[in-house]
């Protein structure tokens, strides 16, 4: 059997709730949490709300998702 692949959508990070997870806002209008990924924590890529990033979202829970990538600007 093999994984599902993620789902990757683009959002804004509306604020920062406890234990690095975020609240998300998706560009259909959903709401989700999303934590950084291990790249990103290694890294200390810093997230702040209004920032625009790409979660991976997984096809079982769509209300959670991982945050792969924060754009610049």
């Amino acid at each position: 059997m093999s994984k599902e692949e993620a789902i990757e959508v683009e959002g804004t990070v509306i604020k920062a709730l406890s234990n690095a997870k975020f609240s998300v806002g998706i560009q259909n209008g959903h709401i989700i949490i999303a934590y950084p990924a291990g790249k990103m924590r290694k890294f200390s890529i810093k997230i702040l709300p209004g920032d625009k990033v790409t979660v991976a979202l997984s096809p079982y829970d769509l209300g959670k998702g991982r945050i792969t990538f924060r754009h610049k600007g």
